[in-house]
């Protein structure tokens, strides 16, 4: 009896070791990137992405993404969707391996001879137990891991791009509030303009066509202001719910001047298409890619026969007392192998399917590359013209600036009419408006072009934790 029960456990020992041997899942190959070798209008080796709080030169701005970071509800959903995975993969894990269970089972039934008898068991239990000969169990923890990784990644790409939403939420807010304060400004040079060519064309020394010129410059800057409050009040809400939550006034941009300093670091980038391969969600795509092409060896594995083991050993006794003495160990051990004969074809459809998807997410890779090549392509190539268009402007608004001195000294000497001063003056107030909108421009394409190359991963500090409400986040009692 021991040499029977040692040759069946060398046999399950044997069809363990083999479990996994074979693997029907094809060879992954990562694609080849569908996108030029190399990025235009840029140069040289890639250089490292600087951390936010390098490239952040204001500390209100700073402050601002580290609260977003804490309280988004968006990146608090990203990260619980990474401990569902990670859960999910342990899941199926523990299906690679047996299920051991204590057990204790009662029963009565006729015996041989047709009389009822009782039968206690006291010991374990082992459930089905799949041999998983051809990798079918592997291929689908593989799949799970894949998975957990690209959702990972993807919890990245959410960080990375609140960092950016927030940023440049705070940097429109900080443009609309110049623009703003432009705008009363001008409007106060109009009401006190109007209020003198009305004195004026009372005592007869300006027509009535200069009223009304000043009327209309005056009921236009009141317009613009108007318009400009009700824009800033949508940018401080959109702000709000990009960080998650009311911000402290200290915070806000206030009366800074946006077209003056440094707000942002340049962002270096290198000339490699290599460098899209780091971004977050390129990484997701293939990790994606990568467990559909296990889930493809799974569906094979379907194709061929299951083994099976279960089993139970422990005492056997018919009364109770005798579970608790020698010579009533007993076992069972019982091997099954099952493939199906005819099932209409749903075990091969299943392997189609999973070819299919792998196709499918090969495609979405390739779609993942090429957007990141548009997008940093088109960050990089915007970054001259944002310059050259700064200059531009501000050439413009000197010319402008002299313009209007040189027209007010020719209007208080008589050389020049009301209606020329307006003018200029009109041309001055555009001239300072859009060169606040390049300036904004300008550092939302550095933004776009952080954003383009992957960003640099956040620190842990910066990272809330997916199992415990964020700061600020309300309770459940609030």
């Amino acid at each position: 009896m021991n040499g029977q029960l040692t040759r069946r456990l060398g046999t399950l020992a044997a069809a363990l070791l083999l479990a996994g041997c074979v693997n029907l899942a094809p060879d992954y190959q990562t694609p080849a990137l569908p996108v030029p070798a190399t990025l235009p209008a840029a140069s040289g080796a890639p250089a490292p992405l600087p951390a936010w709080s390098t490239l952040a030169r204001d500390e209100r701005l700073r402050q601002v993404v580290e609260l977003a970071l804490a309280r988004n509800r968006d990146l608090r959903v990203a990260l619980l969707n990474v401990e569902r995975s990670r859960a999910q993969l342990r899941l199926t894990d523990a299906d690679r391996w047996p299920t051991v269970s204590a057990a204790f089972i009662a029963s009565r039934a006729p015996n041989s001879q047709g009389d009822q008898a009782n039968t206690l068991q006291l010991g374990l239990q082992l459930s089905s137990y799949e041999i998983d000969l051809l990798g079918r169990m592997r291929n689908a923890s593989d799949a799970a891991a894949s998975t957990l990784l690209a959702t990972e990644a993807g919890a990245r790409s959410a960080r990375l791009a609140l960092v950016a939403q927030a940023a440049s939420a705070w940097l429109t807010l900080a443009a609309d509030g110049e623009q703003l304060r432009l705008a009363r400004q001008s409007l106060q040079s109009r009401d006190e303009t109007l209020r003198l060519t009305a004195l004026r064309e009372n005592a007869g020394a300006a027509s009535a066509l200069e009223l009304s010129v000043a009327q209309s410059l005056s009921a236009s800057a009141r317009a613009s202001v108007a318009q400009l409050e009700r824009q800033l009040a949508q940018d401080r809400s959109a702000l709000s719910l990009v960080a998650g939550g009311e911000l402290p006034e200290a915070l806000l941009p206030g009366a800074s001047a946006l077209s003056d300093g440094e707000w942002l670091a340049a962002v270096p980038a290198g000339a490699s298409s290599d460098l899209l391969l780091a971004r977050p969600d390129v990484i997701q795509a293939e990790q994606q890619l990568r467990a559909a092409n296990a889930n493809i060896g799974a569906a094979r594995a379907a194709l061929f026969p299951r083994i099976t083991l279960s089993g139970s050993a422990g005492q056997v006794s018919d009364t109770l007392r005798g579970l608790f003495e020698a010579g009533h160990f007993a076992y069972t051990l019982t091997a099954s192998a099952a493939m199906a004969l005819f099932d209409a074809g749903r075990n091969q459809a299943h392997v189609e399917v999973a070819q299919v998807n792998r196709d499918v997410a090969v495609a979405q890779y390739e779609k993942a590359v090429q957007t990141a090549f548009k997008e940093a392509s088109d960050a990089l190539q915007a970054q001259s013209t944002w310059a050259a268009q700064g200059e531009a402007q501000q050439t413009l608004l000197q010319a402008e600036q002299t313009r209007v001195r040189l027209t007010r000294l020719k209007f208080d000497n008589g050389a020049a009419s009301l209606t020329d001063l307006l003018d200029a003056e009109r041309s001055l107030a555009a001239a300072q408006q859009a060169r606040v909108q390049v300036r904004l421009g300008e550092l939302l394409n550095r933004l776009s072009l952080y954003k383009a190359l992957g960003g640099e991963p956040l620190a842990a500090s910066a990272q809330p934790s997916a199992g415990s409400p964020a700061p600020g986040a309300p309770t459940q009692n609030s």
